[in-house]
């Protein structure tokens, strides 16, 4: 706060030491004003005060020397505070700390500020190192001390700035509390502007006869600052906005600050204001600390020229050059005109001040001009295109609502760095950010990659059982050909079927498949005849000759305990080599049932009779116990049906391609296909012993 009033009194001669007299004239403030003449002697001689005097006047100064010089120079051993100063906003509690700090530049007492929105560390950290002065809001002053980090045991002076203030913002229950904290030898000082009767009586509970200092004029208790020039318009809600457009292009204007009622309202200013060009910022209560101090700091420095703020701006702050305070929408009270409009007109300046009143607040402007004494009972009727705008601001001639590019020079609130102060605290609304910041958000949220997406692990199941890596894959019993391709593979080598029938391959469980490939055996095999259960088996199969199977469709082995059986036994044959077609012929015969495999007497000689009989007979007992358990189709049965037709095999005119017509495989005896349901029993009846497939395999 710079004051440079001028009167016949200095600081020195009101008994300030001359390192607080040295450090106000180097910051440039020399003389003191009405309120500090009268109250720095009572305030050095120990007396508690009540101090009220108008906006800009320096009640700061008046109660911050008198703390300072009672409390000294600072000592190492000495960490709990002896003074406490407790102020309703947090940017005043910041306001408050810089003017203390400048005061006691050559004194060097260490002035602590606490408030909500920051974190909690730097100031424990700093009450542990030791401070002099603690300059703080009722609710953060309150938590450190139920933290039992901050002792107010030894305060001797305490001070309530804009107390009237605190007292409308419902912090009087924390007021007390501060009180009864504090030792009851001390010095109690409360300063406002306005002094309602809740602050009278406060004070008659807590102070210990205080003097009541008024530094006002005869004129009424809140009268205006008289530096400012007041303009009072009968407006349209619509027309607001263009009215303030155009008053933000005057001649002459400088630093302006707006005032809303709500904080929607704010938002939704200071948002059309930044779409017309204006270098705006908003600062209300649901900011964040750190964006509040932001937009104050950029505003100090220049960087905007429009603030647009709810009450939470309008005590206490002390900021030079504005010019311009608009009431965009009508007070509450008398108390909140004066406080709004004496954020300008400060320390000896001239400023005005231009309030907007709708129809429907007609009555409330009423009251409060009559409270004020002012001359606006009946405001104007003005719209953006009175002429009156105008010639009373000092607008050029043929103005508009926007402003134009030539003239958009500051640096806007972007350019001034946003302070992180560890806080948790709300994100900025809708309004008060520049396009640019916008523009930048909405740039990086569409440039921002997508995370990548985690592979899918897909896994082979089969009626609910994960497939082993190594299984193998089940294959189709019929291959499409592709009647159209150009080249197919020439015609099977003997060798080629060998090789391909050799392989492993996956046995079917379907029944209906099993019945049509043993009817296909029986119909190609001749009739053996029926051995006795406990005869010795004579020899192996017979051959079939080879025009019994066709070779373009030979039928699939299936591996079962006989069939191993035969295999590791040597057997010798009527012919020395077989051709291809009867190796597939003896391989069809083995799928049969047992009983149907019985010796006949053209059989060959085997070599060793013995083993291999009584092999054979003890089969042929448990086939036939099988059989009677379960019935098998018998050869003493009428014949079976005939076998499914072959497909044609069609010669096509070059040898070198072979392409098969595939007829309708399906017939009214196929089996429907089991549901997983189906297969998940027969699965659990073929673990316990059961399944056609393993009896008929043995």
């Amino acid at each position: 706060m710079r004051l440079r009033q001028a009167t016949l009194t200095t600081f020195r001669d009101l008994g300030v030491t001359p390192e607080i007299a040295d450090a106000l004239e180097t910051e440039g403030i020399v003389s003191p004003f009405p309120i500090q003449e009268m109250a720095l002697p009572l305030a050095l001689s120990g007396q508690d005060l009540i101090g009220q005097a108008r906006t800009g006047t320096g009640k700061t100064y008046a109660f911050g020397i008198a703390m300072l010089q009672g409390i000294g120079k600072p000592r190492k051993n000495r960490k709990k505070p002896r003074g406490l100063v407790v102020v309703p906003t947090r940017e005043l509690a910041v306001q408050v700390s810089e003017d203390l700090v400048t005061a006691a530049g050559k004194l060097g007492s260490r002035v602590l500020t606490v408030y909500g929105g920051r974190a909690y560390e730097p100031q424990v950290e700093a009450l542990k190192a030791g401070v002099d002065v603690v300059v703080g809001t009722p609710g953060r002053l309150l938590d450190l001390v139920k933290q039992k980090h901050l002792d107010l045991s030894q305060v001797t002076s305490l001070v309530l700035d804009e107390a009237d203030r605190m007292l409308d913002l419902g912090f009087l229950p924390d007021v007390e509390r501060i009180f009864k904290l504090v030792p009851a030898e001390r010095q109690t000082m409360l300063f406002s502007a306005t002094m309602p009767g809740e602050v009278v009586g406060l004070s008659r509970k807590y102070l210990n006869r205080p003097t009541h200092i008024r530094a006002e004029h005869e004129s009424g208790e809140g009268e205006a600052t008289p530096q400012v020039r007041q303009l009072v318009w009968r407006t349209h809600r619509m027309d607001k906005i263009e009215i303030v457009s155009r008053l933000l292009q005057a001649d002459g204007r400088g630093l302006t600050m707006v005032f809303c009622e709500t904080k929607r309202a704010c938002d939704m200013v200071a948002e059309q204001l930044d779409t017309r060009g204006f270098a705006v910022a908003a600062v209300h209560g649901d900011l964040g600390q750190g964006q509040r101090e932001q937009a104050l700091r950029a505003f100090r420095n220049g960087k905007i020229d429009v603030l647009v703020a709810t009450d939470v701006a309008a005590r206490g702050i002390d900021i030079d050059d504005v010019t311009h305070v608009v009431n965009y929408d009508c007070p509450t009270d008398d108390k909140t005109y004066v406080h709004r409009i004496g954020r300008t007109g400060r320390a000896g300046r001239t400023g005005i001040a231009v309030t907007f009143v709708e129809w429907e607040e007609l009555t409330r402007w009423k009251m409060i001009n009559n409270m004020l004494g002012l001359d606006f009972a009946e405001p104007e009727e003005t719209y953006s295109t009175s002429p009156h705008v105008y010639t009373e601001l000092n607008i050029p001639e043929g103005t508009k609502g926007v402003l134009p590019h030539a003239n958009r020079s500051r640096a806007g609130l972007s350019a001034e760095h946003l302070e992180d102060l560890g806080e948790t605290g709300r994100g900025r609304g809708r309004g008060g950010r520049r396009r640019d910041e916008r523009d930048h958000d909405r740039d990086r949220e569409r440039d921002r990659e997508r995370p990548a997406r985690t592979q899918r692990q897909r896994r082979r199941t089969r009626g609910g059982k994960e497939l082993a890596e190594t299984a193998p894959v089940e294959t189709s019993e019929v291959e499409l050909v592709d009647a159209q391709a150009e080249e197919t593979p020439a015609i099977f080598t003997p060798d080629e079927v060998g090789a391909v029938s050799a392989q492993p391959k996956r046995v079917r469980t379907r029944r209906g498949a099993a019945s049509t490939a043993i009817e296909q055996a029986l119909s190609v095999a001749p009739e053996p005849a029926l051995a006795p259960a406990g005869a010795p088996a004579d020899g192996a199969v017979a051959e079939a000759p080879p025009e019994s199977f066709p070779v373009e469709a030979p039928a699939r082995a299936t591996r079962s305990r006989r069939t191993a059986a035969k295999a590791s036994a040597p057997v010798t044959t009527g012919a020395e080599q077989a051709p291809p077609v009867a190796e597939q012929a003896q391989a069809a015969a083995e799928q049969a049932p047992v009983a149907k495999r019985a010796p006949v007497a053209e059989q060959a000689p085997v070599v060793e009779r013995a083993p291999v009989a009584e092999r054979a007979g003890g089969v042929a007992e448990r086939q036939e116990m099988r059989m009677q358990a379960e019935p098998e189709p018998s050869f003493l049965a009428p014949p079976p049906p005939a076998p499914v037709r072959q497909p044609e095999r069609i010669i096509p005119p070059s040898p070198f391609a072979v392409i098969f017509q595939s007829p309708d495989l399906a017939t009214d005896d196929d089996d429907i296909a089991p549901s997983a349901a189906s297969e998940r029993k027969q699965q659990r009846r073929q673990s316990r012993g059961g399944g056609g497939n393993r009896r008929r395999a043995g």
